[in-house]
């Protein structure tokens, strides 16, 4: 084998893993269009490809690596980076809505529009794990925003207005984890890094449909073997994409039921179907047979009629009504018939639904390679989108040494990415452990839960917030928030070893081994020297400033801000006590701003300082039942949980 030079930075190698076959693009951008250099086709020996899903990982992980050594051996170039697309059979649309108080804010910004929009992307994702029976992981590959509201007032934007509440309604897209891993294994095992990821009816619209074309209405309808994929445009971008369930496939099955052939000699004779020419054929019987055109496409008028309503409804559903035009691409495309059918399902004009590949010239070009073929829509679109930067997803990023999934276009922040790898807010920010409340001998108390462990994120070996805009080749490290246990203590373990007496709990005899529950009522009758040992239990949250104990004369100076107290003078010898007076380190709690509303925190028993992560059970946020982002800053900077908190600092958790 001869010596292979390494893949330029420019050079673009796109694969489409159909159902059928694999094809693959190599080319560079030139001239603001892609210039295809090489394209390869293998098909499948067996149906490796269930529907536009991988099936089996290793068949298909194979034959992409049959199509590369091709264009590897004919361009000299090892192909290591691949741009690949997922299918649109699996997509999952779900809406979601948040709302936000926004009343201390004085405009609405974009970093605010996003919290929003977090959260109700956090609210859609919770919405589609609730219809699953089994909780899965999911990816999302994009989202619009389908209606603002200020104080219930509709608005097209938010940006810059004020007011009290504001809320967002979006529709988001999902994959489940399955389909990306499975298209990610194949991809390794054929020896390929995955450079960037998009959709397959994505990817089609920017080959046939230029962006300059986009402030039309117009639809892309990618009709494969397994699956017939949908995008709609409209005002500049992609509007929407969808699927249909009936494609190439069931065409071919119709002509082995009809002609009793297997599915192989099916497909030839459906490829082959052209007005006037017969077809020769082997039938299961090895009977040899001649099945004239007009027998042929009498035999396919139903399922292509199936096929022309599926998309007529799913196009209907996705643009509100008929678009302004329709492009057929995809091998299916090519059906003599299918096109006219499309057109009467939708009440459109003939000469309004095309097929795609005319088009192609405007985005892409070769020189030796003829590209007007309706099944290059995707393979082309894949390249397109990656080699003139129609994706922001066509660089590669890391997420804990690995490659990250990546699928939207626009700036894309930590939580984002995060986001499309299948973490969850609960992963970015954890929750304390639930409080036990209980009352002993009439005082109530607050056995406190332990604190979340917060998340650990750095971008490029630097410490980062959740909305840090990232870029192509940085590299983040993610390690998920944990939970904190819920507090947990026995009878026994709340009273302390040295108590004897009796006890009730809830007015019966209590047992010291009996776990105390939320709500419990203790009442100790007696015990040695008739009290009860100091309780390592916190008072629920002060009303008032909880005053300083008392010292002995002379009393001590009271200490400096952000520094130990000077040791206290010795006392002259006195002949009350036996032995000298140890001095008294005075405690001083702590005077906040906590979402804007004043709060004096106790000082802690070991002398710690207080943290941001201690103030969440006071924020009044509902953690248990989060649906969106928190924000978390200090004196109106971001930080994280860990951040300390001092004497007059303004804290917001919202």
């Amino acid at each position: 084998m001869k010596d292979l030079r390494a893949q330029e930075r420019d050079l673009i190698f796109a694969l489409d893993i159909g159902t059928r076959s694999v094809v693959g693009v190599v080319g560079r951008p030139s001239g603001g269009r892609f210039k295809a250099l090489d394209i390869e086709m293998a098909e499948h020996e067996s149906r490796a490809m269930l529907d536009g899903q991988i099936d089996n990982i290793h068949q298909v992980g194979a034959l992409a690596r049959t199509v590369t050594d091709r264009l590897e051996e004919r361009l000299g170039v090892h192909l290591e980076r691949v741009c690949v697309a997922a299918a649109g059979r699996a997509l999952r649309t779900q809406s979601g809505s948040f709302t936000m108080d926004i009343s201390a804010e004085k405009t609405i910004s974009a970093e605010t529009i996003s919290r929003l929009e977090a959260g109700a992307l956090s609210a859609a994702e919770e919405a589609l794990q609730m219809e699953d029976e089994v909780r899965r992981q999911f990816f999302m590959v994009g989202y619009t925003v389908a209606q603002y509201r200020l104080d219930n007032y509709p608005l097209a934007s938010l940006l810059e207005h004020n007011g009290q509440k504001a809320e967002a309604d979006v529709v988001a897209t999902f994959l489940p984890g399955e389909v990306v891993e499975s298209l990610y294994a194949a991809m390794r095992t054929a020896g390929l890094q995955v450079a960037s990821l998009t959709l397959e009816p994505i990817a089609a619209m920017n080959a046939a449909i230029p962006v300059e074309l986009r402030l039309l209405n117009l639809a892309l309808v990618d009709i494969g073997a397994g699956t017939t994929d949908i995008a709609v445009c409209r005002d500049g971008s992609v509007t929407g994409y969808t699927m249909a369930t009936i494609a190439g496939d069931e065409i071919t099955e119709a002509i082995m039921r009809t002609f009793l052939v297997d599915f192989q000699t099916a497909e030839e004779m459906k490829r082959n179907l052209r007005p006037g020419e017969d077809a020769h054929y082997t039938d299961i019987l090895g009977l040899e047979n001649t099945a004239s055109f007009e027998e042929i496409h009498a035999a396919i008028q139903e399922p292509m009629g199936r096929l022309a309503e599926a998309v007529a409804a799913q196009v209907t559903e996705l643009n509100g009504g008929a678009p302004s035009a329709l492009f057929l691409a995809g091998g299916g495309s090519k059906l003599e018939g299918l096109r006219e059918k499309v057109a009467a399902s939708l009440g459109m004009d003939e000469r309004r639904v095309a097929i795609a590949g005319n088009n192609f010239a405007k985005s892409a070009f070769a020189d030796e390679i003829d590209l007007n073929n309706p099944e290059y829509a995707t393979p082309l679109g894949i390249a397109v989108s990656a080699g003139l930067g129609l994706l922001n997803d066509s660089y590669v990023i890391t997420l804990n040494g690995e490659t990250a999934k990546l699928f939207r276009s626009g700036a894309l922040t930590v939580r984002d990415i995060l986001l499309m790898n299948g973490y969850t807010y609960a992963d970015m920010l954890g929750r304390s452990g639930k409080n036990l409340g209980v009352t002993l001998n009439g005082r109530r108390m607050v056995l406190r839960g332990e604190p979340a462990v917060p998340a650990i994120l750095r971008v490029n070996g630097e410490e980062a917030a959740i909305n840090a805009v990232v870029h192509a080749g940085d590299s983040i490290r993610f390690r998920p928030a944990r939970s904190g246990k819920d507090a947990a203590k026995t009878l026994g373990e709340l009273l302390g070893k040295e108590f004897s007496g009796r006890v009730l709990l809830n007015n019966r005899e209590g047992d010291l081994k009996a776990p105390l529950r939320q709500g419990d009522v203790i009442l100790t009758l007696e015990g040695p020297a008739g009290v009860i040992p100091p309780l390592p239990v916190e008072p629920e949250e002060p009303k008032e400033p909880i005053p300083e104990p008392a010292a002995p004369p002379p009393a001590p100076p009271p200490p400096q801000p952000e520094r130990e107290p000077e040791p206290l003078p010795e006392k002259p010898p006195s002949p009350e006590p036996a032995e000298p007076v140890k001095p008294l380190i005075r405690k001083r709690e702590v005077e906040i701003l906590l979402n804007g509303k004043p709060v004096v925190l106790p000082p802690k028993e070991n002398g710690q300082p207080y943290y941001v992560m201690d103030l969440l059970e006071r924020s009044g946020v509902d953690f248990e039942k989060l649906e969106g982002p928190v924000r978390l800053a200090v004196n109106g900077t971001e930080c994280g949980f860990s951040q300390a908190v001092k004497d007059r600092d303004s804290i917001t958790i919202r």
